[in-house]
């Protein structure tokens, strides 16, 4: 099941790896990965995690029992803004770090739209970690147990199961029958509103931990008497799924089983459905419940099964998931764009110099000092920023450089609006360095974040980081940054 993994193997063993062999081994695995067409499965360092997460701040965990799990989930963000998640195990889950990199790196050749795949994994020390891609719009658990505005839609709760058993499938076909703990909150959502299956759950919580932290009454009853999880485990835990979907609670299989023995399926399905669904379609799915919940294995279908018998029952297959959950779409929030929205969406360097000019300083209220507040240092900085402000006006951009400068370093007032201008400077300048931190710090402290976000993009790309990846801006407008488009322009 694992796969051979001897040239990653001494940074698991020995903490002191030096940067340059952690850089050839991920070099190595990339290759590989490329070579799949998946993303790259790569090595990060505690560093890398620790920063990424702000040192595992509790306000970053995203696990289902919060810092009182056993092994914590956190959300962070790397360096080049990729958002994370990362799985912390608990320091006596993995003592055998050969092991643990062995099993990491079987799941991470993966990669399917139907899971939120891994990404990479971190050995040092005791420390066992694994990175995955981060899913923003919550969990099965949230939409369909705790949802806010209104339940979730029938066809989107047809298409999870679909989309969940063509997850399973294709871990099937790949080598990795067995899923540990499956459950409403192992399902997550893309941005786009499509269900995705957690990569974690292809991997153990320990090395000899148990395969299951939910209530025995959800348990497989194989489990129960062997403590071991098969491929037809799976299945019995898909079937508890389908239970949720059907209902919209929680419901012990068990009493599940006895309600569709009475015949009695109104009591079995949310009310919050009537009227969605067809009796006939309603059966189908508790049949096939039924099926997956049988006590004996064998007797159970497989995933290929279960496609086969949810890919007929798909309701509004045009319509996206995220009109069906109600989510707002980057894609559907373009209709009117402000000034600053229209000269971003542009890529044009001059307009948003002019849009700055215009807006002057008005996103600074409230943010620290009151330019009211005199004194003999504060009127120095206070000229410094006047002078930068009419060079700016000028297009006397180093002028307006080494005078932000001069007004920032005092430190006697916050302006963002100064942090965004000199961001700009500095991009005209051919300086994106410089450019990029003065727009995460006016992106930290203001509003003003439509044209932080992106002076930042077009800052990492004249890094060379961005490789014209398409960047979000908070307006909605998607923009593909490319460098040789912005340098130069004046």
């Amino acid at each position: 099941m694992g796969v051979q993994c001897s040239s990653l193997v001494p940074c698991c063993v020995n903490s002191q790896v030096k940067t340059s062999d952690l850089e050839v081994l991920n070099d190595e695995s990339e290759d590989r990965n490329e070579a799949n067409n998946g993303p790259v499965f790569r090595e990060f360092t505690l560093g890398q995690l620790n920063n990424a997460t702000s040192g595992f701040n509790i306000e970053n965990i995203v696990s289902e029992h919060g810092e009182k799990a056993p092994n914590v989930v956190y959300k962070g963000k790397m360096e080049n803004q990729t958002r994370i998640v990362v799985k912390r195990f608990n320091k006596s889950a993995w003592p055998d770090a050969r092991q643990f990199l062995e099993e990491a790196r079987s799941v991470g050749q993966l990669h399917n739209e139907r899971l939120a795949n891994l990404l990479g994994c971190c050995c040092e020390g005791d420390e066992r970690l694994l990175v995955a891609e981060y899913m923003p719009n919550e969990t099965l658990a949230k939409h369909l147990f705790h949802w806010d505005a209104h339940p979730m839609k029938w066809a989107m709760r047809l298409r999870v199961v679909l989309h969940l058993a063509e997850a399973l499938e294709y871990c099937t076909s790949n080598g990795r029958t067995l899923y540990h703990d499956l459950n409403a909150y192992r399902v997550l959502f893309d941005e786009d509103g499509n269900p995705r299956l957690s990569s974690f759950g292809l991997m153990k919580n320990s090395r000899d931990g148990k395969s299951y932290s939910t209530n025995l009454a959800f348990t497989p009853p194989e489990y129960l008497r062997t403590g071991r999880v098969t491929p037809e485990s799976v299945i019995y835990s898909f079937g508890t799924l389908l239970l949720d979907l059907l209902s919209g609670k929680h419901i012990p299989p068990s009493h599940a089983l006895d309600l569709i023995r009475d015949r009695n399926l109104q009591m079995l399905t949310d009310s919050c459905l009537e009227g969605q669904f067809s009796d006939d379609d309603g059966t189908e799915l508790v049949r096939l419940a039924s099926r997956c919940l049988q006590y004996e294995p064998r007797e159970r279908p497989n995933t290929k099964s279960l496609v086969a018998a949810l890919a007929p029952l798909q309701k509004e297959t045009e319509v996206p998931s995220h009109s069906l959950m109600g989510i707002q779409h980057s894609a559907t929030i373009v209709a009117s764009l402000t000034p600053l929205g229209d000269a971003c969406s542009r890529k044009d360097l001059t307009a948003i110099h002019e849009v700055l000019e215009s807006i002057g300083y008005k996103d600074d209220e409230g943010v620290e000092l009151s330019f009211q507040m005199w004194t003999d240092q504060m009127q120095d900085s206070i000229t410094s920023k006047q002078k930068g402000d009419a060079a700016f006006r000028h297009k006397d951009f180093k002028l307006a450089i080494e005078c932000y400068t001069q007004f920032i370093d005092v430190g006697t007032m916050v302006s963002p609006t100064v942090h965004a201008r000199r961001s700009l400077c500095y991009l005209i300048n051919n300086q994106p360095q410089e450019a990029m931190n003065d727009a995460m710090q006016a992106q930290v402290i203001s509003p003003l974040w439509h044209i932080a976000s992106y002076l930042q993009s077009v800052s990492l790309a004249g890094l060379g980081m961005a490789n014209e990846s398409q960047v979000a801006l908070s307006e909605g407008t998607t923009l593909e940054v490319k460098r040789n488009a912005h340098m130069g322009k004046k």
